[in-house]
C-alpha cells in the first residue's frame, strides 16, 4: 500500500513500511525512508505504480479548468475530495482526488488553504484584483523585455527620454525600466550611464555632469525668479534710494579682477594724510542694505547661498539685476562697507575706521591688462608704468607689511600652481598660472586684513558673526571667534564678497548694524544663523567638488583634443603623481618605487567622459 502525504508545504508519496496508531514508516520512490504522522496522509493508494503518481497527477491537475472549478465552490469551506467528487461527478479515484488537491493548493489566488485539505474560495473582489495583479506583472515582463532587447540593439525606447534625469542620478530601482537598463549593464558589463550613452540618450558628457549638479542643487532650475514684478531698480530694491543718502567718500576707488567678474565686491583707495602717510581704503559693496531678511531677494540668496564656478561659466547667487544695482562698476556712485586703515609715513598702521558711505568707482582694473605692467619685473624696478601706478606701488607695500606681521621672518611658503580653463566652441584652452602674482598678493593681503579686522571688530563688541577657523590643519566655520592658523590671523570672517556668498551678506548685516549703533539681525544663538552656517559649508563643499570635477573633465578633454598618447608627471608619493601640464593627480598601479619628486612619462591607455577617469602605464623614469 502506498500513501499521499503533505509534509513542508507539498506533497509527497511512499511505500508503507510499517504502519503505526499515529504514525508510519514509508520509503520513498528513491529510497528514503522516513516517518511520517498519520494526520499527514491526504489518501492510500495502490496504482498508478509510486513512481509515476505524482507526475501523472499533476498532468491531470494541469488539465483541470481552475475557473470552473472555482465556479463549482460555493463560499463555505470545503474539504477537497467533496469538491473532486462534485467536480468528476463519480467517486473519484485516488489519482483524481490528488490531482484535484494539486490543483487547488497550486492557485492560491482562487483558493485560500484552510487547513490540510481544506479550502475556502477566494471572494470574487479579490480574485479580480488578484488576477489583475497578475495580468499586470505579465504585461510590464513584456514590457522590461522589449526595453533589454532595444537597448541592447543599441536604442534608446521612447518611454525612457523624460525619465533620463532620474534613471542616471536618483534611480527607483523598482520601476521596469531601471531593471531592463541594469540587466542590460550586467550583459555588457556598462554601468547604467554607459549603457544610455552607448545607445545615443547621452549625446554630451559635459551635459551629463552638468544636468546631475542641476539635478542635485538646482531642481527649479537655475534661471532666477524674478524678486518683485517692477522693471525700475529702484522700486525693485527701494534700498537703493535711501542709499543716497549715506555720505560720499572724498576718495577714487580702483578695483582688481579677472576679465569676465561681473560681480564686484571690492576697491581700493590711496588718499594722502594731512598729517603724513597715507589713507588705505578696502571698499567692499554693500548688498546688505537691501537685501534684508524676509524679502524676495534675501530667499534666492538664502537658497543658492554662494556663486557656483566652473570651467565652462558659472551660476551667480544673486540675479542680475542685484548684482547690477550693487557691484562696484566704475563709473558709478556705489554704497559701500569701507575699512580705512591709516598709515603713518613709517609704514606703521596708525589707526582702522569702518564707515558706511557712497564712493566713486574710478575703475575697473582687469587682470589682463595689468599682468603686463604690475609684476615682481616692474616691482624690482620700482616704477610701475600704469595712471594707478602711484597708488598700486603703496597698495604693495602695505600688503608686504601685511604679510609680514602675519608670517614674521618665516620663508614664503611654495605656491601650488593654478590653471586658468577657456572653453571656446566647445574647445577647451588651460593655461598655468603661477599663484604668488604681484597682483595676487596685493589683492590676498588686503582681503585677509579685512576680514581679519572686522572678525575683532564684530568679537570686541560682542557682535554675533560667522568665522572661518583652522586648527591642526582643518578648517571649519564657527560662531565663535578662534585662530586661522593657516593665515596666521587671531581670527577670521567672511565679509568681503556679499554679492557671492551668504556668509559675507550675514556678517555685513552685523557689521552695518554695528557701524550704526543699532541692534544687530542676529544673536549668537539664532537658528537662523546657524543653520545658515550649517547649510553654507554643505553648499560650499557641494560647490567646489563640482568645480574640481568639470575642471577634471575638461583635462581629459585636452587631452583627447590635443591627441596626447603620453604625458609627463611628478610623483608625490609611493604610485600618486601629478601631471606636469594639468590639475590632474592619478594613481599609476605600474609605477615602481621612486623617489618623490622623480618625474616620470606615462603612456595614456584610456580615457573615460562618465567616470572621469583614465588609465595610464608607465614608461620611463625622466632624468633630472
Amino acid at each position: 500500500m502506498n500513501v499521499f502525504y503533505e509534509e513542508d508545504g507539498g506533497f509527497k508519496v511512499g511505500s508503507i513500511l510499517a504502519d503505526n496508531d499515529t504514525s508510519l514508516q514509508v520509503e520513498a520512490p528513491h529510497g528514503k525512508r522516513s516517518k511520517i504522522k498519520s494526520s499527514a496522509v491526504l489518501l492510500r493508494f495502490e496504482r498508478p505504480a509510486l513512481g509515476d503518481f505524482v507526475a501523472e497527477a499533476q498532468r491531470s491537475a494541469d488539465d483541470i479548468d481552475i475557473d470552473f472549478l472555482w465556479q463549482c465552490c460555493g463560499e463555505a469551506e470545503f474539504e477537497y475530495a467533496a469538491l473532486a467528487r462534485e467536480y468528476f461527478g463519480h467517486e473519484p479515484s485516488a489519482l483524481e482526488s490528488a490531482a484535484a488537491l494539486m490543483r487547488l493548493h497550486g492557485a492560491p489566488m482562487y483558493f485560500y488553504k484552510k487547513g490540510r485539505g481544506r479550502y475556502k474560495a477566494a471572494p470574487e473582489a479579490s480574485l479580480k484584483a488578484a488576477l489583475a495583479g497578475v495580468e499586470r506583472k505579465r504585461q510590464q515582463a513584456l514590457q522590461k523585455q522589449q526595453y533589454f532587447d532595444a537597448l541592447m540593439a543599441a536604442q534608446t525606447p521612447p518611454e525612457f527620454t523624460p525619465l533620463l534625469a532620474n534613471l542616471l542620478y536618483a534611480p527607483d530601482k523598482n520601476t521596469i525600466e531601471y531593471k531592463a537598463l541594469e540587466e542590460v549593464g550586467t550583459a555588457l558589463h556598462l554601468s547604467p550611464a554607459h549603457v544610455l550613452q552607448r545607445s545615443g540618450a547621452l549625446p554630451s558628457s559635459h551635459d551629463f555632469h552638468l544636468n546631475r549638479f542641476f539635478f542635485e542643487h538646482f531642481s527649479r532650475g537655475v534661471a532666477h525668479a524674478a524678486p518683485v514684478p517692477s522693471p525700475t531698480v529702484n522700486a525693485e530694491f527701494p534700498a537703493l534710494s535711501s542709499a543716497h543718502e549715506l555720505p560720499l567718500a572724498n576718495v577714487s576707488a580702483y578695483s582688481i579682477d579677472d576679465a569676465a567678474t561681473t560681480e564686484i565686491d571690492d576697491a581700493f583707495s590711496v588718499a594722502p594724510r594731512t598729517t603724513g602717510g597715507v589713507r588705505i581704503g578696502i571698499h567692499i559693496a554693500a548688498p546688505a542694505l537691501g537685501i534684508t531678511p524676509g524679502t524676495p531677494s534675501e530667499t534666492m540668496a538664502r537658497e543658492r547661498l554662494s556663486t557656483v564656478y566652473h570651467p565652462a561659466g558659472k551660476i551667480t547667487m544673486l540675479p542680475d539685476a542685484l548684482i547690477t544695482a550693487y557691484t562696484l562698476a566704475e563709473g558709478r556712485e556705489c554704497p559701500a562697507l569701507s575699512l580705512y586703515i591709516d598709515v603713518n609715513s613709517t609704514g606703521e598702521i596708525a589707526g582702522t575706521e569702518t564707515r558706511l558711505e557712497r564712493i566713486r568707482v574710478a575703475a575697473n582694473l582687469r587682470h589682463n591688462t595689468l599682468e603686463p605692467v604690475f609684476n615682481d619685473t616692474a616691482l624690482a624696478r620700482g616704477v610701475i608704468n600704469h595712471p594707478q601706478g602711484a597708488e598700486l606701488k603703496t597698495l604693495w607695500d602695505f600688503a608686504q607689511h601685511c604679510l609680514k606681521a602675519r608670517r614674521g621672518d618665516s620663508p614664503p611658503q611654495q605656491q601650488r600652481a593654478e590653471y586658468a580653463f577657456q572653453i571656446t566652441n566647445d574647445r577647451v584652452h588651460i593655461t598655468l598660472r603661477q599663484r604668488g602674482s604681484a597682483i595676487d598678493t596685493l589683492v590676498s593681503e588686503l582681503m585677509i586684513y579685512v576680514n581679519s579686522t572686522w572678525g575683532r571688530e564684530l568679537a570686541d563688541k560682542k557682535i554675533a558673526a560667522i568665522y572661518r577657523v583652522q586648527s591642526a590643519g582643518k578648517v571649519r566655520m564657527s560662531t565663535a571667534p578662534a585662530a586661522h592658523e593657516g593665515l596666521g590671523v587671531a581670527q577670521y570672517t567672511w565679509a568681503s564678497s556679499p554679492l557671492r556668498r551668504y556668509v559675507d551678506l550675514i556678517n555685513q548685516r552685523q557689521l552695518i548694524a554695528a557701524v550704526r549703533n543699532e541692534a544687530a539681525p542676529y544673536q549668537a544663538r539664532d537658528e537662523a544663523l546657524l543653520s545658515a552656517m550649517r547649510d553654507f559649508e554643505l553648499a560650499h563643499d557641494a560647490y567646489a567638488e563640482f568645480q574640481r570635477n568639470m575642471e577634471r573633465y575638461w583635462c581629459l578633454r585636452w587631452l583627447v583634443q590635443e591627441s596626447r598618447a603620453s604625458v609627463m608627471a611628478t610623483v608625490l608619493r609611493e604610485n600618486l603623481v601629478r601631471f606636469d601640464e594639468l590639475p590632474i593627480t592619478a594613481r599609476i598601479a605600474s609605477l615602481p618605487e621612486l623617489p618623490p619628486d622623480s618625474t616620470v612619462e606615462l603612456a595614456i591607455s584610456s580615457i573615460d567622459f562618465l567616470d572621469l577617469t583614465l588609465h595610464c602605464e608607465f614608461v620611463r623614469q625622466v632624468p633630472a
